[in-house]
């Protein structure tokens, strides 16, 4: 049977859309693509053979991941999408098989898996693999055919194993990715820097519109339903340096606010939306769908359990926290509204019931951290932990949407931090690169430090002014590096005797073709917490 005959079936299926602006993208995206097929050569036979089934268009629009690596696998991802700007993607309501193959070297010689799947319409014809019984601490490379469409090639690693001496790692985290404001090129330079892992630390996308100057539109209004957050994560997917990425590097994730509604705290949105908690269940969904995370964590409705930690032989211990889905509301709201401030005076800050974490999530961390053995030990999570006053004068001025807002959360923290070997913190949210060392006393910034911080510029959304951290720089002695002026990401280098940190940034985020440089470096010796410049 031909392509055309193909898609009409297919069309026969279901109604085309009925949004005019969909309709017309559908047929636009669906003649481009048939023409496009018409022109490719055939594929390759090495893969493992799939069912035969024929697609309308090239279904691996997305790209593939891997996430979440252990000693023994990782998670692996992709999603049938041949039409990406719809919510199915293109694809008919039917399950389609697939075969994925995982390979100890690029060429595909030696074949150390090759497992058998299904993708589902009800997960948007995504598709996870957690692979294991691997070699340790070794790159493996793999790809998924589904009938005569075959993905491109990704590359990943495990871990080196849990009780193995270990002399270097290397860590690069980001955050605040907004499509509108820049394109993603920081990710050229990370694949160039070839961490052995990322983690992205919050805002993966942006679900509003907003700045001065965007260089590029969201496709659709604001997601509010599954359908909407699909777009809104296919969207992204398309950014040829965000897909380059996650085919190269493994990723791990702790999400922030923005992957659902901005500021919201637990079940709780910035505009007290009385239907939040269906929002926050599509928007769990979708994020699910479309990121490489290990299939324990699958969403049930509005939970979705995301908090985890892992060790990197005997080397680093790597947690990952939720600060978004158990919190207690922004204290000291507005009325008719819950949503960051930066306030003075706010007597509910004291409250001891005020959580980031949640008691549970709490009571995890401490556990974890009372278990580690690890030299290092990396807090990944979506803020600025160190005490921040950005008001001139005696008063100190509190933000309520980070740790600011919630000091006795801190402060359970920190008691935990106390625990481990040489506790290092990395977040992102602020739009500006941070460096700190996290006084032991937040009330006290001249306090001994108890651990040091990295905050990571966002890779494309934009900051506040320059001139807002240079005002505060006499009030915050602890802090050694403020810049919101630049977007990029951080790299850590960890070693037996010293951590350093690179901070790398793009020179113009709206240039498609930008340079690179590094903004900064610091070096933390082993015992001795707190950054020093390099």
């Amino acid at each position: 049977m031909s392509l055309i005959a193909d898609w009409i079936r297919h069309l026969s299926k279901r109604p085309l859309p009925q949004d005019p602006r969909a309709r017309r993208l559908f047929l636009k995206q669906a003649a481009l693509a048939t023409a496009g097929l018409a022109l490719a050569g055939p594929l390759t036979r090495a893969v493992a053979q799939a069912p035969r089934i024929r697609f309308v268009a090239e279904p691996f629009t997305l790209g593939v991941a891997s996430g979440y690596p252990t000693p023994t696998g990782f998670t692996l991802w992709t999603r049938l999408a041949p039409v990406p700007l719809l919510a199915d993607g293109g694809m008919a309501p039917e399950r389609v098989p697939m075969v994925c193959e995982v390979a100890a070297d690029e060429g595909f010689r030696t074949i150390a898996r090759s497992v058998s799947c299904e993708a589902y319409p009800e997960v948007g014809h995504s598709v996870r693999l957690d692979i294991e019984g691997l070699a340790a601490g070794r790159p493996y490379w793999y790809r998924f055919r589904a009938g005569e469409a075959l993905s491109p090639v990704g590359r990943t690693l495990t871990l080196p194993a849990a009780s193995s001496r270990l002399d270097a790692w290397r860590i690069a985290f980001a955050s605040c990715q907004h499509y509108e404001q820049g394109h993603f090129s920081a990710y050229r330079a990370m694949r160039e820097d070839a961490p052995d892992l990322v983690l992205f630390l919050g805002d993966y996308i942006y679900e509003s519109d907003w700045g001065s100057d965007r260089i590029r539109r969201h496709h659709g209004p604001e997601p509010m339903d599954l359908a909407g957050y699909r777009t809104r994560h296919a969207q992204y997917k398309l950014d040829a340096d965000l897909r380059a990425a996650h085919a190269e590097l493994p990723f791990c994730f702790a999400w922030d606010d923005h992957e659902v509604d901005n500021d919201y705290a637990a079940d709780v949105s910035e505009n007290l939306d009385p239907g939040f908690l269906l929002r926050r269940a599509a928007a769990y969904q979708a994020f699910f769908e479309h990121l490489p995370v290990p299939r324990r964590m699958y969403p049930r409705g509005p939970d979705m359990r995301t908090h985890t930690h892992f060790d990197v032989g005997d080397l680093l211990r790597v947690y990952l926290l939720d600060d978004r889905q158990y919190r207690t509301p922004q204290p000291c709201p507005r009325p008719n509204r819950h949503a960051s401030q930066t306030l003075v005076g706010c007597t509910e800050l004291e409250d001891p019931a005020q959580t980031l974490l949640g008691a549970e999530q709490e009571r995890w961390f401490d556990q974890a951290c009372a278990a580690s053995r690890a030299r290092w030990n990396l807090v990944g999570q979506q803020t600025l932990v160190a005490p921040f006053d950005d008001q001139p004068g005696p008063e100190r001025a509190a933000w309520t949407d980070g740790w600011d807002g919630y000091p006795r959360a801190r402060q359970r923290l920190l008691d935990s931090l106390r625990q481990v070997r040489n506790p290092v913190i990395a977040g992102g949210d602020l739009h500006a690169s941070v460096v700190a060392a996290v006084p032991s006393d937040p009330e006290r910034f001249d306090s001994k430090p108890i651990a040091s911080e990295f905050v990571a510029t966002s890779i494309s959304a934009d900051g506040w002014p320059q001139s807002r951290y240079d005002a505060a720089r006499a009030e915050n002695p602890h802090v050694r590096l403020a810049r919101s002026d630049q977007r990029g990401y951080t790299l850590l280098a960890f070693g037996r005797e010293t951590l350093e940190a690179s901070l790398r940034v793009v020179d113009d985020v709206r240039s498609a073709t930008p340079g690179f440089a590094t903004q900064a470096r610091f070096r933390v010796e082993d015992g001795r917490p707190g950054p020093e410049a390099i």
